[in-house]
């Protein structure tokens, strides 16, 4: 009897394999909002680390699991730097909520600089600014912005505003708008 009951127990945890998200870019196809040395150390060693440590079952299963699903989000909203200006449901969301994508910018920037410490900053798919402390999944969010020290000290180092103002040119707003 004690044997049956620990394999159904063994079953319903089991869990499954997380695996990295193939970027849509090559490492340095970022540049110069992202070099191709914050996408190996970002990329390469702390969401792999994510990936690797949930599947071998180290440390906080929890806290790995959401740092592999927002590192997700975060890589696979991205394309080459340009011009990129939300079109589609995404913009009627954001002119909804923020009046223009002018306005939306600041709002979040204004809304990420209040973080203290690290975390994320992301719009919700109705319209609202949120932010994680530490690690969290969500299934409200339709862009999201990585505010973990690491994601901009190699390429911006103290100048956070620099980063976020930065960021805009390299979202892939079809990407997001696939989230909704």
């Amino acid at each position: 009897m004690y044997m049956d009951i620990r394999n159904t127990i063994d079953l319903l945890e089991e869990k499954v394999k997380l695996e990295q998200i193939k970027l849509p870019y090559n490492r340095s196809g970022l540049s110069p909002v992202l070099s191709s040395s914050s996408i190996d150390y970002h990329y390469g060693k702390l969401y792999k680390g994510y990936v690797d440590r949930y599947n071998k079952g180290e440390g906080d299963k929890t806290f790995n699991e959401a740092g592999a699903f927002l590192h997700s989000i975060w890589f696979g909203q991205f394309k080459s730097p340009g011009v990129s200006r939300p079109r589609g449901q995404i913009l009627d969301i954001i002119n909804r909520h923020h009046t223009n994508f002018i306005d939306f910018k600041k709002n979040i920037k204004a809304e990420a600089m209040k973080i203290q410490g690290s975390g994320w900053i992301y719009l919700s798919k109705s319209g609202q600014i949120r932010n994680i402390r530490n690690h969290a999944k969500r299934t409200d969010i339709a862009l999201l912005i990585d505010w973990w020290e690491h994601a901009w000290s190699l390429d911006y180092h103290s100048d956070k505003g620099k980063y976020i103002d930065s960021i805009w040119r390299i979202i892939d707003w079809d990407a997001v708008n696939r989230r909704l």
